[in-house]
Order: C-alpha cells, then sequence, then structure tokens
C-alpha cells in the first residue's frame, strides 16, 4: 500500500483565502455599519448630544467586549486545557482517497478550527445578548446612593436600589456562568466521546472512572456551584411572584420556601464539593451520583413540606395566615404605582338641578367637549385639508387663554404625508427635495359650532388666519411630526413646497440649523451611502455644502433614538409657545419589572410593576430640537440615568413658561393606574381578600378601530373644570368606576394638570347607598326616549345615518352631568355635523339643536324638558337655541305649507348629501313650527 499524504492547502493560498474572506465580511457587514456609526454621530451632535452617543456606544461595545471576551476565554481556555490533557486522543488521522491517492487529513487541526469557530460564535451571540441588557449594567454602576428612610422591603431589609439595579446585574451575570458551566460540561463529553472513554465505563471496578472524566467532574463542579449561586438569588424573587389573590411572599415562602432554597444551596455546594474532589482523587461515578444526591433531597422534602403546610396549615386559615403579606403587597403595589399619595373625597352625586349648581360652574359647563375628536378629525379632513397630500393624524385637548379666560380647545396638526403624493409625482427631487414639510394647525373650541354643525375655528387655512390676537403661529413649517417618517434634503437650491396658494404654491426654504451639514464630497459620499442615495445625493447640482439632512423626522422614533431606555407615550400633543413656534410634547416613564411585593400590569407588550412619569420631551417641530425635562427628580431610575448622561436631561425648572402652561397628566398613567387602584383601593387586607369591593372602569359604546359600535372601556376625558372642594378652574384628566360586573357608577379619579397640584391625582367615591347611573345605563335612556328614537330613525332612513360622539360623565356641583353630541353624516359625505346636543342628570334628559338650547332645556324650564312626566313632542321636533319673539304670519295656511316644503327640502338635500344647505332649512323649519307654538290653538 502506497505511503499515505498528509494534505496540506499552501499557506500562502491559505491568508490570501482568509483575507479575501474578511474583505467580504467587512464589504458586506462592517462597510455600512462604521458609515451608520458616524452618521449617528453626526445626527447626535447636531442635536448637542454627541457626548450621549458616545457614553452610549462605550457602554454598548464595553459590556459586549467584556462578555465576548470573558465568554470566549474561559470556553476556550477550558478546550485548550482538555485538549493538552488528552492530547494522544486527538492525533490519530483519518485517511481519504483523491482519486486512488490516499491522502491523510489533519484531524486535529480541522477539529480545532471547527470548535474555535463555534466558540467564537458562541461569544459573539452572548456579547451581543449583554449588549442589549446594558441599561441594566449602566445603572448597577451608576446608581445612587440608597435614600435614608427609603423604602425597604419588609422580607429581606433590603433597600429599593438593591431590587432595581443590583439584583437585574446579578440574575443577568449568574444565568450567564450558568450557561458557560452547561457549554463546559458539554465541552467535557465531547472529549470523553472522541476518546473512547466510555467503552471501558462498565468494566471497571467500583465505579473507578478513566482520566477524562476529571474534566467533566471539573466542569461539573461549576454547574453545580453556579446553580447555587442562582437558587440564592431566587430567594429575592419570590417577591416578585404573581398568586392567585396577591403577588409577593406568602406564609408557605417565608416559613418553607426561603428556608428550603437556603438549604438547597448549601445542598449544591456540598454536591459541587463533591464533584471537585472526584476530579482529583481516583475518579468514581459513585461520587458523581453523590454530588446530586444532597440538592435533590433537599428540593424533594421542602417540596413536601412545602405543599403539607399550603394544605393543610394555610388552606384551612388562609386569611389569617396571609393577611401580614397581603397589607404588604396592598401597600408596596399602591406604592409602586403612585397611589400612596392620591387624595379620597367624598362625593354626594345627587340628582337634583339645584345640586349641579350651574350659576357657581360656568366654567365647567362652558367648557364641555361636545367636538368627538373622531368627528372632527373627519370633519377637518374634509374642509381644512386643502390637497390630498395633506393629513391630520391625531387631534389634541390642551387649554389656552382667549380673551382673558383659559378655554379647552382642540388642536389638529396638518402634516404632508408623502404616500398622498400622485405617482406621477413620486421622484426622488419631490420627495426629498420640495415636499419636505406639513403647514400650520387649526384650533377650535371644544363646543365651538356654527349654524352648520360645523367647527369654529380660531386657528385655520394656508396661510393661517387667527380670529383671536393673543394666539398666533410664528413658524407654521411642520418639518418633524408623527407621519414624517422619511429623510428630506433642505437649505438646497430647490426651493420647497410651502402651502397652496390659488393656481401657484407658495415656496420657501428652510431657515433653521437643525439636522447634519452634507458638507464637502467626501462626508456626502458617506451620508449618501448610509441613506441609499449614492446615485443621486453626491451629483445632484441642488445639493450645496451648506444644504442639511433632516433624519428621524419622526417625533417618536426621534424620542427613542435618543433615550431607549424610556417608555413613551403613544400620543405626543402638539402646543403653541408664546414665541408662536410649534412644539410636540411627549410623557416620558420609567419602568421596572421588580419593585419588591407589588403586583405586575401589562404596558406596551411587557409586564410592570413600578412607573414613574419621569420625564416630559419637547421636540420643535421646524428644527427639531429635543429637549428632556425632569418632573420627578424623585424617582430612583431617573436620578440613575441623569448620573450616566449628565448633558441630556434637564430640570423642570428651565421649561419655557409658554411650554410649562400646558403640560397635562398623562394619558398612559392615568389608565394604568386606574386600572390598579380598581383592586388597591382596598386597603383593608379582609376586604382585599374577598374581593368586595372590586372596581373596573367604567364602560360606554365606542367606536371600535373597524368602524363598529362596541362596548368599550372608557378613556380618560380632558376637562376644564372646578373640582368638587376647589376654587379654581383646572386642567383634569377624568375616568370614572364601576363596580365589577355592573353598569352603576361608584367613583372617579382626576389627574390634576395646573400649577403646584401637577401630577397629582385625587379620587372621589360616591355613595354606596346611592345607585348612580353610568354611561351605558345612560345610552339605554337615550335609545328608550321615544321623541329622540323617532328622530334618529327617521334621520337613519334619509341617506344618511346618525353618528353619535362619545358620551361625557362631568362632575358638575355636586352632581354628574351627561352629555353626548350626536352627529348627522350623508352616505356620501364623510363629513359629520352635529345636529344634537344631550344632556343629563340622573333622573332628568334635555335635548336641543345647540348647547345652549339643551342647557335652557335641562336647567331652564319643563317647557322643553325630556322628564319622564313630561308630554309626547312632534315627531323630529328639536327644541330652539333661543327664544324668538313672536313673527307675526299673514296666513296660518301659508305657515303651515312653509313648514311643509322646508321639511321636504330637509329631507333631500339631506339625502343628496348637502348637509349644509339642509341645516339651513332644519332651521327655518324649527322656526315655523316655534311660530305655529305660539298661535293660539
Amino acid at each position: 500500500m502506497p505511503e499515505s499524504i498528509e494534505w496540506r492547502r499552501p499557506r500562502s493560498s491559505r491568508r490570501r483565502f482568509l483575507l479575501i474572506v474578511a474583505l467580504i465580511a467587512i464589504l458586506l457587514f462592517g462597510s455600512r455599519t462604521t458609515v451608520s456609526y458616524y452618521v449617528d454621530a453626526l445626527w447626535f451632535g447636531s442635536l448637542g448630544y454627541g457626548d450621549v452617543f458616545r457614553k452610549t456606544l462605550s457602554l454598548q461595545w464595553g459590556v459586549f467586549a467584556a462578555f465576548f471576551a470573558a465568554t470566549f476565554l474561559i470556553l476556550y481556555g477550558w478546550f485548550l486545557a482538555l485538549k493538552r490533557a488528552y492530547q494522544p486522543d486527538l492525533t490519530s488521522g483519518g485517511i481519504i482517497f483523491i482519486g486512488r491517492q490516499p491522502v491523510k487529513l489533519p484531524v486535529e487541526r480541522i477539529l480545532s478550527l471547527i470548535v474555535l469557530v463555534a466558540l467564537l460564535a458562541i461569544a459573539a451571540a452572548t456579547g451581543a445578548g449583554a449588549r442589549a441588557e446594558w441599561p441594566t449594567f449602566a445603572l448597577y454602576g451608576y446608581a445612587p446612593p440608597p435614600t435614608p428612610g427609603g423604602v425597604v422591603d419588609p422580607i429581606f431589609g433590603k433597600p429599593l436600589g438593591f431590587y432595581l439595579f443590583t439584583l437585574p446585574a446579578w440574575q443577568f451575570i449568574a444565568s450567564w456562568l450558568l450557561t458557560l458551566a452547561v457549554i463546559a460540561c458539554g465541552i467535557s463529553l465531547f472529549f470523553i466521546l472522541i476518546s473512547g472513554s466510555t467503552r471501558v465505563f462498565a468494566g471497571r471496578r467500583g465505579g473507578s472512572l478513566p482520566l477524562p472524566w476529571r474534566g467533566f467532574s471539573i466542569a461539573f463542579a461549576c454547574f453545580l456551584l453556579t446553580l447555587a449561586i442562582r437558587v440564592y438569588l431566587s430567594r429575592f424573587e419570590t417577591l416578585f411572584d404573581e398568586h392567585t389573590i396577591f403577588a409577593g411572599v406568602t406564609y408557605t415562602d417565608v416559613h418553607v420556601t426561603l428556608s428550603g432554597l437556603l438549604a438547597a444551596c448549601v445542598a449544591l455546594l456540598l454536591g459541587a464539593a463533591i464533584a471537585a474532589v472526584n476530579a482529583f482523587a481516583p475518579p468514581r461515578v459513585s461520587r458523581l451520583a453523590a454530588a446530586l444526591v444532597p440538592g435533590a433531597v433537599c428540593y424533594l422534602t421542602f417540596q413536601g413540606i412545602g405543599w403539607y403546610v399550603g394544605n393543610f396549615i394555610v388552606k384551612p386559615n388562609e386569611l389569617v395566615r396571609e393577611r401580614p403579606y397581603i397589607a404588604c403587597n396592598i401597600e408596596l403595589t399602591r406604592q409602586a404605582f403612585g397611589l400612596n399619595s392620591v387624595l379620597q373625597r367624598e362625593f354626594p352625586a345627587e340628582t337634583t338641578v339645584e345640586a349641579a349648581d350651574p350659576a357657581n360652574n360656568q366654567a365647567t359647563l362652558q367648557n364641555i367637549r361636545l367636538w368627538d375628536w373622531r368627528a372632527l378629525q373627519d370633519t377637518l379632513r374634509q374642509i381644512q385639508e386643502i390637497r390630498t397630500y395633506y393629513d391630520f393624524p391625531d387631534i389634541d385637548i390642551d387649554r389656552y387663554e382667549i380673551d382673558g379666560s383659559t378655554r379647552q380647545v382642540m388642536l389638529a396638526t396638518r402634516e404632508l404625508s408623502v404616500d398622498k403624493l400622485p405617482e406621477s409625482s413620486r421622484n426622488w427631487i419631490n420627495e426629498k427635495l420640495i415636499y419636505t414639510h406639513g403647514y400650520g394647525v387649526t384650533m377650535n373650541p371644544v363646543n365651538g359650532f356654527n349654524p352648520e354643525g360645523l367647527p369654529t375655528l380660531i386657528l385655520s387655512n394656508m396661510p393661517i388666519q387667527s380670529t383671536v390676537k393673543s394666539i398666533a403661529v410664528a413658524r407654521p413649517e411642520i418639518y418633524f411630526g408623527e407621519l414624517t417618517d422619511t429623510n428630506v434634503y433642505v437649505k438646497t437650491r430647490q426651493q420647497e413646497f410651502n402651502y397652496p396658494q390659488g393656481q401657484a404654491n407658495n415656496l420657501t426654504s428652510y431657515e433653521g440649523n437643525g439636522g447634519v451639514l452634507l458638507g464637502g464630497f467626501l462626508r456626502r459620499i458617506l451620508i449618501a451611502y448610509d441613506q441609499g442615495d449614492l446615485a443621486k445625493l453626491p451629483f445632484s447640482d441642488d445639493i450645496t455644502p451648506q444644504s442639511r439632512l433632516l433624519m428621524r423626522r419622526n417625533v417618536r422614533e426621534r424620542t427613542s433614538e435618543l433615550a431607549p431606555f424610556l417608555s413613551y407615550e403613544s400620543d405626543p400633543y402638539m402646543v403653541i409657545g408664546d414665541d408662536g413656534r410649534l412644539s410636540w410634547v411627549m410623557d416620558a416613564f420609567t419602568t421596572s419589572d421588580t419593585y419588591p411585593y407589588a403586583s405586575h400590569y401589562p404596558l406596551g407588550g411587557n409586564f410592570i410593576n413600578y412607573i414613574r412619569n419621569s420625564v416630559k420631551v419637547v421636540i420643535d417641530a421646524y428644527d427639531g430640537t429635543t429637549t428632556f425635562y425632569v418632573f420627578d427628580a424623585q424617582d430612583p431610575i431617573i436620578a440613575a440615568y441623569r448620573r450616566i448622561f449628565p448633558s441630556l436631561f434637564k430640570d423642570a425648572a428651565a421649561m419655557p413658561p409658554g411650554l410649562r402652561r400646558h403640560v397635562r397628566y398623562p394619558e398612559l398613567l392615568l389608565k394604568l393606574q386606574a386600572a390598579v387602584y380598581c383592586l388597591y383601593h382596598m386597603t383593608n387586607p379582609e376586604v382585599f381578600y374577598n374581593q368586595e369591593d372590586l372596581w373596573t372602569v367604567a364602560s360606554e359604546v365606542g367606536m371600535s378601530d373597524s368602524g363598529e359600535q362596541k362596548t368599550l372601556a372608557m378613556e380618560p376625558n380632558f376637562v376644564l373644570m372646578k373640582l368638587p372642594g376647589e376654587n379654581d378652574v383646572e386642567f383634569v384628566a377624568i375616568l370614572p368606576f364601576t363596580p365589577a360586573n355592573r353598569n352603576n357608577l361608584i367613583g372617579w379619579i382626576a389627574g390634576r394638570s395646573d400649577g403646584a397640584q401637577y401630577g397629582t391625582s385625587v379620587v372621589y367615591d360616591f355613595p354606596k347607598t346611592k345607585l348612580v347611573d353610568g354611561p351605558l345605563q345612560i345610552e339605554a335612556r337615550i335609545d328608550q326616549n321615544p321623541q329622540l328614537s323617532q328622530q334618529l330613525t327617521l334621520w337613519n332612513q334619509q341617506g344618511s345615518h346618525v353618528r353619535r360622539g362619545t358620551l361625557l360623565v362631568i362632575p358638575c356641583g355636586r352632581a354628574l352631568l351627561y352629555a353626548e353630541p350626536i352627529y348627522l353624516q350623508a352616505e356620501r359625505s364623510p363629513m359629520p355635523e352635529l345636529r344634537l346636543v344631550v344632556l343629563a342628570l340622573q333622573d332628568r334628559l334635555a335635548y336641543g339643536s345647540t348647547f345652549e338650547s339643551a342647557m335652557r332645556s335641562l336647567f331652564g324650564g319643563e317647557a322643553s324638558s325630556l322628564t319622564a312626566a313630561a308630554g309626547p313632542l312632534e315627531p323630529g321636533r328639536i327644541p330652539a337655541a333661543s327664544a324668538a319673539s313672536p313673527k307675526p304670519a299673514a296666513d296660518l295656511d301659508a305657515l303651515i305649507a312653509g313648514a311643509a316644503q322646508d321639511l321636504a327640502d330637509y329631507q333631500r338635500l339631506t339625502a343628496e348629501g348637502k348637509l349644509a344647505e339642509a341645516g339651513q332649512k332644519l332651521e327655518q323649519l324649527k322656526q315655523k313650527i316655534d311660530e305655529l307654538n305660539r298661535r293660539p290653538h
């Protein structure tokens, strides 16, 4: 047999091959990443946050490098140690035939290369996973010192910072070490298999093991040691456990589980010592088996004891046994969600007109929101979009000074959507250089309507027109918003479209300093490569060195990129500052899922048990300047982030007064707090255990995303009102409660937004002996009213359909006032117009064509009041908005004929979708009917 030939790749060829592979990898993966980092650095620097970018990058890659290096060195070092110890077993090679020529393969070298690549991949994956958790390690390293007299858990006596900052980092490291130990055991078994040691396993007297098993014994000892560490940390994790009745440590945990886990740690340490002895003494299988025995015995013993205690000691006297632990859960859950500072007051919920006290609650009544935001959005899209590529993505509710008094208004931002540009206009120049921004806002009072049922606009049109001198917009261009999902280039030679102006267009050029300066040709090449504009940007004659790239223009993306460690309200709102500039305001939150003894609630796809609205973010709609203001300096998490990124955050006192007046209680926070309060308003452990007084957020008939009416949980309603027991008018978010599985109201919560009361909340409890109608019951009363039902049925049969707005529940005096707007919308027109306003107290219902007429019906007399004792009205009759002086009619028959003609014209115009003209006919019909009613019979 011819002598075998060992096959080798020429060294120069191998080096050339590896160099080519490395270059390809860099071109495919590394180059774009490197350029992206460069462009990101420019972007952060343009916002004044270059140090934030560098610090974030150093933290991310520092964590990656530490875990990558440690993982690789530990595992590869272990592999080399085993390889060196069992070298003879790896030197045997394999022979293959190429043609008829035998070739000896370098098995050892191939095996080493495979293991090297595999361990590098494991180390890279571990580093990437650790890199994603960089905030955990950053918080651990920059945690603020414990506050004297701060929160301490009642079981272990650990301060709050241990659970928010220290424990998460320890958990990650312990899990990482446990994973390494498992992989090390796998490598040891691999050496046992390739060395053939399993063949002599059964033939050894006394269970003595061959040498390769020594390595496995060491790895197994490390596994038991890291498992002991992980079990020890799990003692603290019992404070986060969710149980059927409450969360946290239970009676069984305190008396059995915690002791059992500590005993398990000792048992595992003993097992690790036995496994380690097996590595240095003559190895025996009995020792490896014995290493598992202490932990297994301990686990089974305490599991049995725990089962006995839970079933025979706790369950027969569960309330008595669990009472102190339920009390801990109640106290710490209320602290975690900010409910411990909620003021609790009684609200009489009286039913009479006098209890509503309209004379002393004029501010509340004058600011009742009759425009449902969905109806207003549809209307504005018809009367204020002007061009098809504009859109109003959302409606915001706020308060402004108008003619010396604070009024509640609704704002809508007119944004430009490039997706709505005509197909013939979809090209690079139009999308990147010309159609770069939206324009202006609309503003209307929450209850302002013209005679045609359309909104009374304070700000409207393009260019912006204002009917109030104190409200003006100086910079109406919207370069940053909710629909600005594309990057654009500004300060180019190409003028930008500003707004349509007759047959021509008004053009403008960007005058701000926001964005990334494109600069010279090389810098422009790199930016173009990153943006995917390599074929356009460097060679465009419109681009100059002073041109700028506006990127990450969507305000949600912008804030998330700057501070990804915060959670954000999904709905930013627009504010007009004192200087006339438009700014977006977003609420940002710090959250955690490791607050001791607090229950978990869902938020954004995760379950959390701690939240604070610590930050308000302001984004200038023109130049994109983004500022983070800290509004809760007592929050330990934001305190840690301020130590990490001192230049990112500013104190709330630094916010301009024109913006500070418009901050508000976050909707997301109020909804979450309301959900928690439904259960945790019960502070008595016995009541809590029996769920005697469980609440839910009130339900209403609303519009789903698919456009269908269905029963939904009520959303927070912003109201400008005087809270019961207070002297000043405030902007508050309110949300009513009902008892579980019932529709009547039991109380309501208000989040306060103004002055020194900002960020506080108050709950008003109704008398438990009094039945107060809830939203669904009021809706049922509206449906059952014969006059209203007949009118709504008539409208639905005339080529149009009735659209009901959100039912508002508004505390007024010592009573509750219910208000629901009803709109009419033609089938061929998406524009709803207000046709009725329904108002109700507990035992009184009234409606009118305007809010004023409905108010007079409810408070001003019995003539048009629709109580149960009132007589029937003529079909379709709507009470007049105001009392008119009698107008003499020349002929009664002519008056009746005119009324009949007006009704016929109204029906025809409604069917044709001409709602404005139909509204005029309806007003004429009402006047004739009122005249007929005043004539003697």
